[in-house]
């Protein structure tokens, strides 16, 4: 959650998306290694294409499960 920064200052820092027309970032989940890398990303500019928590747990133990 971001309080009063600007949206596509941080739109950009974080890789999310910004949409110009409405002035706000769009849903945008990240999934992380340990290591900090970018395992997976979702962008999504409606209400389907979310990261849920049981995907997200499924993603990691399947990744863990089947390593590179």
């Amino acid at each position: 959650m971001a309080y009063e920064v600007n949206a596509r200052d941080f739109a950009g820092k974080i890789g999310a998306f910004f949409d110009e027309g409405k002035g706000y970032i769009h849903a945008t989940g990240f999934i992380l290694r340990p290591d900090g890398k970018i395992e997976n990303v979702v962008y999504s500019t409606g209400p389907i294409g979310r990261l849920t928590a049981a995907d997200t747990l499924t993603l990691i133990d399947y990744r863990i499960k089947n390593p590179g």
